[in-house]
């Protein structure tokens, strides 16, 4: 929902203003750059520009909503507003206002919120000016529509907003929610584990809403996985590309099916904890080929059986590098709703068979040395031999075309 006339988008970030001004310019300086390449990538017209603690976005009125959704898919983003600029008087900000409520106001009380950037004598006017005659200007033209108005500053169903700086002003009526945080870009690197279920995605965003873009690594069980296990996997990568896409979200595709195998044939209770050894291993691998500092997880506190304490504990010791976990401590019902905001809920449901690997009877309370005592020997340079020859998987986030891969 927009006021008419409105071809601007006024982006908002929260921590980064309040950085040193050395990091806030740098910060804001790659927010500016992720999204110019959002716009890019969905062919949308626009430029960015940039203030204190606010960025913008000059586009076209018939892109300007399309330009919203782009900038709160950005990390680092905490809202953005679809408005209208105009000059910055009196006479043009309640022209602006009272054509927003004509064309936005569709019943309910209303209130006005006004704020005004620049020394006290840049205007002749107060925020509280703009909004008393703001108001004034609202009441007149629900009034006119034959409509009893009424104001609730408390509760209102209908807010204006004016952003009023020292050279142009903006009126708008909503502020979208963005994911927040930190720009991508603004950490370094870490590889995400990707199984194709619902938490691993969750945990990758949640890092890269922290300004640390991801190297994406699945594993391949082979026949204990399957087709519709990897596609999953690379449908739930594309929503994860579809919003950093100036960053190589490429999927790596490490075989694992001989280690597989190998782990069914001579373990029982504590496979799936080797398993997990084998991942991290292997994603070690990736990771000092790509420059990244760590590992992500979707590993919550006893969700699985291989996610109890005591398991964690018995797996950490495989790598050197830290393990991000970022759902730990959420409930499954949080992560699933976070997953439906991230749209791969439904992707990472599709029935894909790949629990025959699971013992009918899995260890939770292992030890290292218990883990180790019955794994192949050979595993670990079975995960570090996979890193080495990954499959990179273009997952179409941008093209619409269906996944290629090549080595």
């Amino acid at each position: 929902m927009h006021p008419p006339g409105a071809d601007v988008v006024v982006v908002r970030h929260g921590e980064v203003g309040v950085k040193s001004d050395q990091v806030r310019m740098k910060m804001e300086f790659q927010l500016q750059e992720n999204l110019n390449a959002l716009l890019a990538d969905r062919d949308l017209p626009g430029d960015t520009g940039c203030e204190r603690n606010r960025l913008y976005i000059r586009t076209e009125a018939s892109a300007v909503e399309a330009a919203t959704a782009a900038a709160v898919d950005a990390p680092g983003v905490v809202s953005a507003s679809p408005a209208v600029s105009v000059e910055p008087t009196m006479d043009a900000i309640t022209d602006a206002l009272a054509a927003a409520a004509r064309a936005c106001h569709d019943g309910g009380p209303f209130a006005v919120r006004a704020r005004r950037a620049g020394n006290a004598d840049t205007h002749d006017f107060s925020s509280r000016d703009l909004e008393s005659e703001g108001g004034q200007a609202i009441w007149d033209a629900i009034e006119n529509t034959g409509e009893t108005p009424e104001v609730d500053l408390d509760d209102p169903a209908f807010t204006a907003f004016v952003d009023c700086r020292p050279d142009e002003a903006f009126v708008f009526v909503e502020k979208r929610a963005g994911p927040g945080g930190l720009p991508l870009g603004t950490q370094k690197p870490l590889v995400a584990l990707i199984s194709g279920g619902i938490d691993s995605p969750v945990a990758a965003w949640q890092v890269m809403t922290r300004g640390a873009p991801v190297v994406p690594v699945y594993v391949d069980l082979g026949d204990y996985g399957g087709v519709d296990h990897r596609a999953r996997a690379e449908t739930t990568v594309a929503a994860l590309a579809r919003r950093a896409p100036n960053f190589d979200l490429r999927l790596r595709v490490l075989d694992g099916g001989k280690a597989v195998e190998e782990l069914v044939a001579e373990t029982d209770d504590t496979r799936m904890l080797s398993l997990r050894r084998f991942m991290y291993r292997a994603a070690e691998t990736v990771a000092r080929e790509h420059d990244a500092v760590g590992i992500v997880s979707g590993e919550a506190i006893g969700q699985k059986s291989s996610q109890t304490t005591a398991n964690i504990a018995a797996t950490d010791g495989v790598t050197d590098l830290p393990i991000h976990r970022p759902l730990l401590t959420m409930d499954k019902t949080d992560i699933i709703e976070a997953a439906r905001d991230l749209e791969t809920y439904d992707d990472a449901t599709v029935p894909a068979g790949c629990n025959r690997v699971a013992p009918s009877r899995p260890e939770t309370a292992g030890t290292p040395a218990s883990v180790t005592a019955v794994e192949p020997d050979d595993l670990l340079a079975m995960a570090e031999s996979a890193a080495r020859d990954p499959a990179l998987v273009d997952v179409a986030a941008h093209s619409g075309k269906p996944p290629t891969a090549d080595r």
